[in-house]
């Protein structure tokens, strides 16, 4: 990387040994001390971090504000989502040009109705860095809104109560929250999920009565199992509250009557090992989509309301080998089912007469369908989302009655030099290590010679089950129409080909999903699609640890590779319970206090195996305050990296020290971040406008 400063020194981090020893293994961590986050001497090489990369990305910065513009001016400012009904209101969502943040507005019946405006973010936003509205809930009369907000980045939301009659924002106010909030019918109750304030668990459910002090909340429900997250909503028939459990492998719910917020939850069916299950209301019943009698890619039951444990159970669609079944949502008429079949999403219709079962038609192999915002059980349409790797966003009304489709929006790309005609998409198949086809969307401008010259950002997560489907990104196009090949890999890890594909890449068989992508690599490569100086990497988060083991066991092979907040630290994280997330990951990962999980996590864990070697081109973003990755991991592993490689490859660290995991607040802040990642790669490249 061209570089106009070179007597920059890159920053050195004290090595302070630090001895971590379990099940009689020893790991010296030199930087262990840099988890400190209140340290002035861990803040000031933070500060020595950020400063190393914007010297050495000095001679981009025109290029990185060149492409801020570029990629903002493709996103219409003046937006406004398409309306849905909920109790007899259309609610809108809107931006304004010039601003960062949203408007959420409603109108009584019909759009031609008075707009009330209800929350002005950009105006809630002044003299913070950093802020986001979490939930908004409002009461079953209509004149309460419940709301929540983050100023801080770390997820821990603060909820306050909005008179919508008057404006009046009350002095009730609900500290260290998941931000979500659920009314009883009654119009004066609501619930709430309190978070540990260690590790940022959701563990407790508390009552809130209108009019009465928070320090009175009454605690509902604990959730004392230290693998399991608790949250509550209201079913979609307003008549059951439900309290939810769940851990990576296992669910649990209790239920209420929603005009009876004073009575007990009880028990819709108690926990067990690898039992996992939904469930929506409808009438006088339940459906249940599980995995239960070894239902491994889901099957949908009904169950009585009044008899709902799992002896109850019928089924209403079986379990089937080659179909993952995803979703449903439920209308007065219709059942539709959201269903994922060799990699491709599927809306399948039913009507509850049982004399049409159909799925709407898509035309490709690299889209994204899914089902949309449906609050309505009487509707005649459901309401669905559509795009393609080169194609906008739509959002769809599809009439069961007529079976037409109506578009009622479709994202707009600003700047009048996009035609989706330009470009080619295709899914492609790469042979892992020990046999298995794996899939790959990638996306191109037309006319590009498969000659290995062309440079190709590979992009994976592959963890938690988590599938990264084909979809549209009009920021993407800065890339693309500079010549590059965006090349998705669905690895094992995520479900893109069923449960199976997420049970072969977790637990003591996740380094599939580290192999399968350096095979996705060797097969870019090997098919002309790009050469080693040409093939760059991108994950983030677990995706980031990803990116870690890949630099690790075959740095031959990229040039240059994006991590951002990287889960790279993953043994030292693993056994301690103090950080949010560990003791919910032990199903993912596994649990490192225990022997066998101990040894194959440090195996691959990409800290742990840093060695002397040549490293690609490396740029890793974090976040001070994120609470999923803590800032640490990264910190560490770049000093780490710094001291062990052997060659001159660039190697920086970028910190907002305003935000955490999911990046800066505002609209188009987060676009600066993109410029910065976007400029690295194609300056790696040679092109520098």
């Amino acid at each position: 990387m061209k570089n106009t400063l070179d007597s920059v020194a890159p920053p050195v981090a004290d090595k302070k040994p630090h001895k971590l020893t379990i099940h009689n293994d020893t790991r010296i961590d030199n930087y262990y001390w840099l988890n400190e986050r209140e340290n002035n001497e861990v803040l000031d090489y933070l500060h020595a971090e950020n400063a190393y990369t914007k010297a050495m990305m000095k001679h981009t910065e025109r290029f990185q504000e060149a492409l801020f513009e570029e990629m903002k001016s493709r996103i219409k400012e003046n937006d406004t989502s398409v309306p849905y009904k909920l109790n007899g209101y259309l609610y809108i969502t809107r931006f304004e040009t010039g601003k960062d943040y949203p408007i959420y507005t409603r109108k009584k019946e019909t759009l031609d109705d008075k707009e009330e405006i209800m929350f002005d973010c950009n105006k809630m936003a002044k003299n913070h860095t950093y802020f986001r509205l979490g939930g908004i809930s409002i009461s079953s009369d209509n004149t309460m809104a419940a709301f929540s907000t983050d100023i801080v980045s770390r997820r821990q939301y603060t909820i306050k109560i909005k008179n919508l009659k008057t404006g009046e924002v009350y002095q009730d106010e609900i500290k260290n929250t998941t931000g979500s909030i659920t009314w009883a019918n009654d119009n004066k109750t609501l619930f709430y999920t309190k978070k540990d304030e260690e590790t940022l668990r959701s563990h407790k459910i508390y009552k809130h009565v209108l009019g009465t002090k928070t320090s009175e909340d009454t605690e509902v429900y604990h959730e004392t199992d230290e693998t399991f997250n608790t949250y509550i909503y209201k079913t979609k028939s307003k008549k059951y509250l439900v309290i939810g459990s769940s851990s990576t492998l296992s669910t649990e719910y209790r239920i209420l009557n929603a005009d009876t917020p004073d009575e007990n939850f009880k028990v819709f069916q108690k926990r067990s090992k690898d039992l996992e299950y939904s469930i929506a209301h409808f009438e006088d019943s339940f459906y249940v989509v599980t995995n239960a009698d070894e239902s491994t890619n889901f099957k949908l039951c009904k169950t009585p309301e009044t008899n709902t444990a799992k002896e109850n159970w019928a089924d209403i669609i079986p379990h089937r080998e080659g179909v993952l079944l995803e979703d449903i949502e439920i209308f007065e008429n219709y059942l539709v089912v959201n269903e994922r079949e060799n990699g491709l999403n599927q809306i399948r219709i039913i009507n509850w007469q049982g004399n049409e079962d159909y799925y709407l038609p898509f035309d490709n192999k690299t889209y994204n369908a899914y089902i949309g915002n449906n609050p309505d059980f009487a509707s005649e349409t459901l309401r669905y989302g559509y795009n393609s790797l080169t194609t906008p966003s739509s959002v769809i009304d599809y009439n069961f009655k007529t079976k037409s489709k109506q578009v009622k929006k479709e994202q707009e790309v600003l700047g009048g030099k996009f035609n989706k005609e330009n470009y080619e998409s295709k899914r492609i198949w790469a042979t892992a290590r020990d046999g298995v086809k794996i899939p790959m969307s990638i996306v191109y401008k037309k006319g590009i010679e498969l000659d290995g010259s062309n440079p190709v950002l590979q992009y994976a997560y592959g963890s938690y089950g988590s599938t990264i489907d084909p979809s549209f990104s009009s920021i993407r196009l800065s890339l693309l129409d500079r010549g590059f090949v965006y090349a998705i890999s669905h690895i094992r890890g995520g479900e893109y080909l069923g449960r199976d594909w997420y049970e072969n890449g977790k637990l003591l068989t996740k380094k599939n999903t580290f192999t399968d992508f350096v095979d996705c690599s060797k097969h870019l490569i090997s098919e002309g699609y790009t050469s080693a100086k040409h093939l760059y990497a991108y994950g983030g988060s677990a995706g980031g640890l990803l990116m870690g083991v890949i630099i690790n066991t075959n740095p031959e092979l990229y040039n240059g590779v994006l991590a951002a907040v990287p889960f790279v630290d993953v043994v030292t994280t693993m056994l301690d319970d103090s950080i949010p997330l560990t003791t919910g990951e032990y199903d993912e990962w596994g649990n490192p206090n225990k022997v066998e999980f101990y040894n194959y996590m440090k195996s691959y864990s990409p800290y742990d195996n840093v060695a002397k070697q040549k490293y690609p081109n490396l740029l890793v973003t974090t976040g001070l305050h994120d609470s999923q990755v803590q800032y640490w991991e990264p910190a560490k592993w770049v000093a780490k990296l710094r001291d062990l490689k052997t060659n001159n490859n660039t190697l920086l660290l970028h910190i907002d020290m305003d935000s955490g995991h999911g990046g800066a607040s505002g609209r188009f802040e987060s676009l600066k971040e993109v410029a910065l990642e976007y400029a690295f790669l194609l300056d790696l490249e040679g092109i520098r406008h």
